[in-house]
C-alpha cells in the first residue's frame, strides 16, 4: 500500500491516539485537506468523542494538530472571496476555528467533507454568508458577537471573573483602517474601506471586557477545558492579538495554539499567566464557551 494512502485509512486514525502527536501532526502535511478531514473526523469515531462535551472533543481534536506548521495570512491570497480550506497549516486564527468546526460536526454527527466545508463557513463569516471580503469577520470580538448571534459560542468574560475583576476593551478599535496598507485587499479599495470602517463603528459602539493578566492566576480555574481564549492587546486600535483553546494540564491552565512563524502548534510549557507575564504586548484574555451542537 502507498504511504498516502496508509495514512489516509481508517487504522491509522483509529491508532492516531498512541502516536506521539508531534509525530501525528507531521505524517499529515502530504495529505490533501480532505484526506486530513477524514482522518479528524475516523480519529473521533474510534475515541468515541460524539459522546463527550463539545469542549472536550474540541481539546481532543485541537491536540491531532500539535506538529502542525505555521502559516501566516493563508486566508488573503485569492484576489476573489472564497472558503478557504487548509488542514495542512494553520495561523492562531484558523487553528481555533477548526477545532469548533470539526468538533461541531462530530458533535452533529454530520462527517463528510462537504459537512465539514458548511460548518467552516458558517463559522467565518458574518451571518455564515460569503459576499466580498468584508463578510469575512476579522476582529475577534466581532467574529464571537456574531458567533453568539448565530447560538455557536457564548461570551463568558464577565460571568465568569465577576464585573468588578474584569476592564473594559480600550475604544477604538482601528487598526484595520488606520493600517490599511497592511491589508492587500484594503489597501487599493475604497469600498471596502467604507464597509471595515463601519464594522469598526459597530464594535466601538459595543462594550467588550477582559480579564487583565496580572490577575489571572487567582482566578484561572474559572476557564474550563477547551474554552476559546482571546489574548488583548496594548497596541493601539486592535482588540485582540492571539487566539487559542484553553487545556488543563494537571489542574493548571495552559493554551494550546498556532504560535508564531517558523513555530507549530503546541501547548505552553507554562501556565496561561506565566506565558502571559513574558510578553509586554498582552494585557489579559477575554473567554468564549462553545454551545453543544
Amino acid at each position: 500500500m502507498k504511504r498516502r494512502n496508509f495514512i489516509a485509512s481508517s487504522a491509522l486514525a483509529a491508532a492516531a491516539s498512541t502516536l506521539p502527536s508531534k509525530l501525528f501532526g507531521a505524517l499529515l502535511q502530504d495529505l490533501t485537506d480532505e484526506q486530513i478531514c477524514k482522518i479528524k473526523f475516523d480519529f473521533a469515531v474510534s475515541q468515541s468523542l460524539a459522546s463527550k462535551p463539545i469542549s472536550d472533543v474540541m481539546v481532543e481534536i485541537g491536540k491531532t494538530f500539535i506538529g502542525t506548521d505555521y502559516l501566516a495570512n493563508s486566508l488573503e491570497d485569492s484576489a476573489e472571496e472564497k472558503l478557504v480550506v487548509n488542514l495542512r497549516a494553520l495561523d492562531c486564527v484558523t487553528f481555533y476555528e477548526n477545532c469548533v468546526t470539526l468538533a461541531r460536526c462530530v458533535k452533529m454527527k454530520k462527517t463528510t467533507f462537504e459537512d465539514y466545508m458548511a460548518q467552516l463557513q458558517f463559522l467565518r463569516y458574518r451571518d455564515g454568508k460569503i459576499n466580498g471580503y468584508t463578510s469575512r469577520l476579522h476582529y475577534t470580538t466581532d467574529y464571537w458577537y456574531n458567533g453568539e448571534k448565530k447560538g455557536i459560542l457564548k461570551v463568558v468574560t464577565k460571568d465568569i471573573f465577576g464585573e468588578k475583576n474584569v476592564v473594559e476593551i480600550p475604544k477604538p478599535i482601528n487598526f484595520m483602517t488606520t493600517h490599511r496598507a497592511s491589508y492587500k485587499h484594503l489597501a487599493t479599495n475604497d469600498d471596502n474601506l467604507e464597509v471595515i470602517k463601519k464594522q469598526e463603528d459597530a464594535i466601538n459602539a459595543r462594550k467588550d471586557y477582559f480579564m487583565p493578566k496580572g490577575n489571572l492566576h487567582m482566578f484561572a480555574d474559572k476557564v474550563n477545558n477547551g474554552d476559546l481564549i482571546g489574548i488583548t492587546t496594548n497596541i493601539g486600535g486592535m482588540d485582540i492579538a492571539h487566539t487559542g483553546v484553553a487545556v488543563k494540564v494537571e489542574g493548571k491552565l495552559h493554551f494550546m495554539h498556532a504560535p508564531i512563524a517558523g513555530k507549530k502548534v503546541q501547548i505552553t510549557e507554562q501556565p496561561l499567566h506565566d506565558y502571559l507575564a513574558k510578553n509586554g504586548r498582552q494585557t489579559g484574555i477575554i473567554v468564549a464557551r462553545v454551545n453543544e451542537a
